[in-house]
């Protein structure tokens, strides 16, 4: 199956400024997914959508492939995603490199683990579903505000954590990875459409760089994860 793996990053940050190409735990953020991507056995096809030639320059250093600088109308504060995948599937189709399905990536989630990217492939493949998001489990225990306020569990029956089954977890959609046949984006313009499978990844994974306290959090994890594998390889020797 021919992937093409969508990598949107655009210039104009509002949050944290020029935040897709700061600096985290040694690279420039936007580097970490992009390599996370060129890694993975099942071959992907790694494209970054930008229309910024600093962040363009950034993502060719780290591998990707950089064709275009996406249009002004596909830049803006207010451009949803779906368009700026659409741009990248009509720009390989013409081409003459339609892709069969389109991996979504997040650069703002930068923690993906090793082999992730293969394992969301092959259940989209062994499960035949027309779409997959990544998401992670959250447990039960969540209210909806209002007057007044209604738990989303019996509270008469309030379960411990370590006795919930699986079918009793929720679960949250990071915006870190989607798995999208071509076909649902041309016949919904939207990333999930069709038959939806849920991928579960890892609570660490599901992390989004949104805020200064974000950024920060998140290097201190990859650090110290970093740390530990140091570690672990010092005492294996």
């Amino acid at each position: 199956m021919n992937i093409l793996c969508v990598i949107p990053v655009r210039g104009g940050s509002k949050g944290i400024p020029r935040k897709n190409i700061r600096d985290l735990a040694g690279k420039p953020l936007v580097s970490w997914t992009i390599e996370q991507a060129l890694a993975a056995d099942c071959g992907l096809d790694v494209l970054v959508s930008t229309d910024d030639h600093e962040i363009a320059e950034v993502a060719l250093q780290a591998g990707a492939d950089v064709p275009f600088l996406r249009p002004e109308e596909l830049a803006r504060d207010e451009t949803a995603t779906e368009p700026v995948v659409q741009h990248a599937i009509e720009y390989r189709t013409a081409q003459g490199r339609e892709p069969d399905a389109v991996m979504l990536l997040q650069a703002t989630s930068p923690i993906r683990h090793p082999g992730t990217l293969d394992r969301a492939v092959a259940q989209f493949l062994d499960s035949r579903v027309d779409s997959l998001v990544g998401v992670v489990p959250q447990t039960p225990f969540l209210w909806t505000a209002g007057d007044p306020p209604m738990a989303q569990y019996a509270v008469d029956r309030r379960p411990r954590r370590q006795d919930l089954a699986e079918g009793d977890y929720r679960y949250r959609e990071t915006g870190s990875l989607y798995l999208t046949r071509t076909e649902i984006y041309r016949k919904f313009s939207n990333r999930l459409g069709g038959r939806i499978g849920l991928f579960v990844m890892e609570e660490a994974e599901g992390v989004d760089i949104d805020t200064e306290l974000d950024f920060s959090t998140v290097e201190q994890q990859m650090l110290a994860s970093r740390q530990m594998q140091g570690t672990e390889k010092e005492a294996r020797r």
